[in-house]
């Protein structure tokens, strides 16, 4: 239910990718125009998820999901039946508002559902909606666009939004507000995630990295159609493509960052920025063109997972507040990526957005190098703890002479 909760999620927000052209003809307005809507849904989110944390309380976290999905259910509504911008930008403010709960909350409460051994996995699988919405929902909503119209494919997320609301309430525990040492400790409440290195170094690498992708991939369906020269039925090919890497991605990644989350990251942004330069060179070649989408999708589609890990083994007793500011950070880079791609597009067009997008990853990397290392590696475990009530002595998170949080899976009777 969390992983199709953030396919659905992320294909409500990723939908105008796909049928940009179409969506931005229906509404009498630039394609430019059109991907700012995913500017709006991001820095909505990017204020939504870090302060659901702190404003739920000891509400059930599985009452707040469902309701979360309704939400995103409203905002789908109202972007199917909008007439014009304004109504646009409505539509996603309110799917903002959803997408920025169900994210914020989805990875963390995934790791209260496993034993400690199994937490990689976990968020894998459920950050693995988002890799299944580039394999799945973005070019069948891009296919659905091209047979009934993009204004049905939108309506079909919001059916799917409030089945998924009662799916959730319906499969998941009772889920309150998880115990951290910072209910025992005060100081250690209030201290501010931003004042740990490893933190802060993945969060401003995430920050150059989505804001390069975004810039570059909201347009990808105008630059397979001015560029490549492609037809509507290829362009939702090439998409598939992408998504389908992106979900190899996403479980690769995942296992590789339980050991080595910074190298693990460092390899994806590396990745990226490789393929979108070669997208540069060679986007008006077919063959050329699928290669680096595909590279573009493996690489990318590892992202999400890996630096969720990444967070949560820098702050391990905080998992909570740490997801929700790295997607708030995630989602605000998407925000900045669609803006800034727009505003290059429509001033400097095509081959300087994906220039630039690929300097800006460049960045991304060399900010990850010199940040040194960050995220120690982490054994996973093959067999059962011993002490579920204490967890690991040492490891990811855990400083000399630090006391260990308690793990996440011992908070959900079952576990």
């Amino acid at each position: 239910m969390l992983s199709l909760s953030t396919f659905v999620v992320v294909t409500s927000e990723m939908l105008p990718v796909g049928v940009l052209t179409p969506m931005a003809d229906g509404l009498r307005i630039a394609p430019g125009t059109a991907g700012f809507s995913l500017t709006v849904t991001g820095l909505v989110t990017a204020v939504t998820a870090p302060a659901v944390p702190r404003l739920l309380g000891a509400w059930d976290r599985r009452a707040v999901l469902a309701a979360a999905m309704a939400v995103l259910a409203a905002g789908n509504v109202l972007t199917a039946v909008a007439q014009g911008f304004g109504l646009l930008v409505a539509s996603r403010i309110v799917l903002g508002v959803g997408m920025g709960v169900v994210w914020g909350l989805a990875a963390a409460v995934a790791t209260r559902l496993v034993a400690p051994r199994n937490i990689a996995l976990a968020v894998s699988a459920t950050v693995s909606g988002v890799a299944a919405a580039s394999v799945v929902g973005v070019p069948l909503g891009t296919l659905i666009s091209n047979t009934f119209g993009w204004r049905t494919a939108f309506a079909a997320l919001a059916v799917g939004s409030v089945l998924l609301a009662a799916g959730l309430l319906l499969t998941l525990p009772k889920l309150p507000r998880p115990e951290t040492p910072a209910d025992a400790d005060d100081a250690t409440g209030r201290e501010s995630l931003l004042r740990s290195r490893p933190v802060v170094v993945g969060l401003v690498l995430v920050l150059l990295l989505v804001t390069a992708h975004f810039a570059a991939y909201t347009y990808v369906r105008p630059v397979l159609e001015e560029r490549t020269e492609l037809e509507p039925g290829p362009i939702a090919l090439v998409l598939l493509v992408y998504g389908l890497f992106g979900l190899v991605g996403n479980f690769a990644a995942g296992s590789l960052a339980a050991w080595r989350a910074r190298v693990t990251v460092l390899g994806l942004t590396a990745g990226i920025a490789l393929s979108v330069a070669l997208l540069a060179l060679f986007s008006t070649t077919a063959g050329l063109t699928g290669v680096s989408v595909a590279l573009w999708g493996l690489t990318y589609g590892g992202l999400s997972v890996a630096g969720q890990i990444w967070m949560t083994q820098a702050a391990p007793h905080r998992v909570e507040q740490v997801t929700g500011v790295y997607v708030g950070v995630f989602t605000a880079a998407i925000a900045l990526g669609a803006f800034l791609g727009g505003t290059v597009v429509e001033a400097a067009g095509i081959p300087t957005l994906l220039w630039g997008a690929a300097v800006l990853a460049a960045l991304a990397l060399a900010v990850g190098l010199a940040g040194g290392g960050t995220t120690p590696a982490r054994t996973p475990t093959t067999e059962p703890t011993t002490e579920p009530t204490t967890g690991p002595t040492t490891g990811p998170g855990v400083l000399p002479g630090e006391r260990p949080a308690p793990s996440p899976a011992t908070e959900c009777p079952g576990t």
